[in-house]
């Protein structure tokens, strides 16, 4: 189907219990909901070294990062739900996107990323639910060729928002999620075309 959506989601943290992996859940349902074909990832499920370019250059790109890799390239764009960590993004994170931008022999540069979208989340216990490192994912995404979408979505004192079940206990919120899931399953598919 030509007009078909393929969606990655995942959170870059690596917690069982990681606040980032419950919203990302609830945005990908949210965008299912708006037509996406969608994928879940965890990214503890790709067990990814340190990224080192002499390992790299030694032995190629690890299994794990290969099998990542072909994930993000196999789809149309991405949720991502980003912990904040010291006004940044975690390790884990930067760590995965560093070895999924390693190119392979005849590959284009950057393949896993360049002309994708990218939806920006996070939930943090603090006052800003982990917005501030957003804004260096966005930049980092936004260098390699991404499409990020130009409205997120912020969960502040994360620790108190999710009902035990899961969802979110505020039900502005949850409309904020997804009203923001449809546009952006609507912006990939305008970008697709």
């Amino acid at each position: 189907m030509p007009d078909a959506v393929r969606i990655l989601a995942f959170a870059g943290s690596a917690r069982t219990g990681s606040y980032n992996k419950q919203l990302v859940r609830l945005a990908a349902d949210a965008a299912r909901r708006a037509g996406a074909e969608v994928t879940l990832l965890d990214l503890r499920d790709h067990a990814l070294p340190l990224y080192d370019g002499d390992l790299e250059a030694a032995q190629g790109l690890p299994a794990p990062a290969v099998a990542f890799k072909q994930q993000l390239v196999a789809h149309d764009g991405f949720l991502i739900a980003s912990p904040e960590y010291n006004t940044a993004i975690s390790g884990v994170l930067k760590n995965a996107i560093d070895w999924a931008s390693r190119p392979q022999p005849g590959e284009p540069p950057l393949v896993a990323f360049r002309g994708k979208t990218v939806a920006l989340l996070s939930a943090s216990p603090g006052a800003l639910g982990g917005a501030r490192g957003l804004i260096t994912l966005r930049a980092i995404l936004g260098n390699i060729g991404m499409y990020v979408f130009p409205d997120g979505l912020s969960v502040p004192q994360a620790n108190e928002a999710f009902n035990d079940d899961g969802s979110l206990k505020d039900a502005k919120r949850q409309a904020a999620l997804e009203k923001l899931a449809a546009a952006f399953v609507d912006f990939t598919r305008r970008l697709k075309r």
